[in-house]
């Protein structure tokens, strides 16, 4: 290795955070000799762990135990809390925006590297449909999944006290748009969360909410295969939810849904879990994309005709090797960005120290995905399974796949607790403004306006 090699994470979702563990794990002699440094860059100082926020919506996992701390798995690194605006790979140096820049009157701070590792992922794809800024709420962040479970909780309150039925029918419609693992499970797991809720309300009943998933393409679940697609449809409708296929939101603008097929459904919540798109920073950076804004990568996960910078996961457009046909590219999901940090990390490694580089090389192996409590649907290696089956193998993969052993004993623990007793339905909305009681008393107005947030959850 050279004297002292830099190496800058951007990003700390599962690529980033999973290949800086191995980063720190093979370069453990040489961070204690101070030959090596690792600096992770991320908004937040925890990684997500996204097949979970449906159940955390839903309250059968605690929010803290579907986030790992950066700062103490990745003991060996530096972790700096910001976004990367922007990077200037020929130079060597990224602009990292800190909660502290505003403060210090800076347009950012400069961070010099010699290995660059992008995993900064991706964003919700939103269009330009009126009202959609105003009225919906996404499903990417544990933020987001928190904030819809209370919002939807508070909904049936809403319902239950009002005496105009325009008002009570509008809480009780809950639309989602977007027929991926994100927009099926989160509806599987609240609506299943909102009718074992009624039990609790002397005037609301299972029968009186609608429950209306929109999906463009002509199928859901496309994971899945075909066959587990049609009987997830044939699943949501048997317990009354609306399933739309062929059709879009044109409009939620005035709290309507207005569809593409002429339907109209007053409402106060409008889901989003459309498709995502790469990260912006990848545009504000001198290294090639593809059509779709992705990084254009090599089988070994470096970045074509830029030496010494690395991606993967859902910003970089991986060539799939074991796939039959040339040009096509492995999926941003996932089970490939778990698999491709290992190779990552190894990779970086094995470039420092002048060694062949190993060449990303996976078939997919499948996919689990959850219709609430006892419910789901599976394929894997061509088997096809449904009901208890399928949900039992999805919490048993996701348990495996849930990082630090920690996690892992805390999240079977509420599982079994969560098997022996009542299902939690209560709502902390007030928590997403705490200050205002306090407002209230020492004489001013509260604001009911979330405070400003880039990630866009309140």
């Amino acid at each position: 290795m050279k004297e002292r090699a830099r190496i800058l994470v951007v990003g700390g979702g599962y690529v980033g955070m999973y290949t800086a563990l191995r980063l720190q794990r093979r370069l453990k002699r040489e961070l204690g000799r101070g030959e090596a440094e690792i600096t992770v860059v991320t908004p937040d100082p925890y990684m997500t762990y996204q097949p979970f926020l449906p159940e955390a919506a839903a309250g059968a996992i605690s929010p803290r135990h579907v986030v790992v701390p950066l700062r103490r798995v990745l003991d060996r690194c530096r972790v700096v809390i910001g976004e990367a605006t922007a990077v200037d790979h020929a130079a060597r140096t990224a602009t990292v925006r800190t909660p502290a820049t505003e403060e210090e009157g800076t347009d950012g701070r400069r961070i010099e590297y010699d290995e660059l590792v992008l995993a900064p992922g991706s964003v919700a794809r939103t269009l330009p449909i009126p009202g959609l800024a105003d009225h919906a709420i996404g499903f990417k962040t544990v933020e987001e999944a928190i904030g819809l479970r209370n919002h939807v909780l508070e909904q049936m309150d809403i319902a239950s006290s009002t005496r105009d039925p325009g008002v009570r029918d509008a809480a009780l419609t809950f639309v989602f748009v977007g027929g991926g693992y994100a927009g099926v499970e989160a509806l599987g797991e609240l609506e299943d969360m909102a009718r074992y809720a009624t039990r609790y309300y002397h005037n609301v009943r299972p029968e009186d909410m609608k429950w209306i998933l929109v999906e463009a393409s002509d199928r859901i679940l496309p994971e899945v295969g075909e066959e587990m697609g049609r009987y997830t449809v044939t699943e949501l409708r048997r317990r009354n939810i609306d399933v739309r296929l062929e059709t879009r939101l044109d409009s939620c603008a005035d709290r309507v849904a207005v569809l593409s097929d002429g339907s109209r459904f007053p409402t106060r919540t409008v889901v989003w879990t459309a498709g995502v798109k790469p990260h912006p920073v990848l545009a504000a950076t001198d290294l090639p994309l593809n059509e779709r804004g992705r990084l254009r990568c090599t089988a070994e996960l470096a970045v074509e005709g830029a030496p010494h910078a690395w991606a993967a996961g859902d910003a970089a457009a991986v060539p799939d090797v074991t796939a039959g046909e040339a040009g096509r590219e492995c999926a941003p999901n996932a089970q490939h960005a778990l698999r491709q940090a290992r190779v990552l990390g190894d990779n970086v490694v094995r470039s420092l120290r002048g060694e062949p580089l190993e060449t990303y090389a996976h078939k997919y192996a499948g996919s689990v995905a959850s219709l609430g409590l006892h419910k789901g649907v599976a394929q894997v290696y061509g088997r096809k399974l449904k009901g208890y089956p399928a949900w039992l193998m999805h919490r048993t993969y996701h348990l495996s796949r849930v990082p630090t052993f920690n996690r892992k004993a805390r999240v079977a623990a509420e599982w079994t607790l969560a098997g022996l007793f009542k299902r939690e339905i209560v709502s902390l909305g007030s928590l997403e403004h705490p200050r205002a009681e306090f407002e209230l008393a020492a004489g001013g107005k509260p604001s009911h306006d979330p405070p400003h947030n880039p990630k866009g959850s309140s």
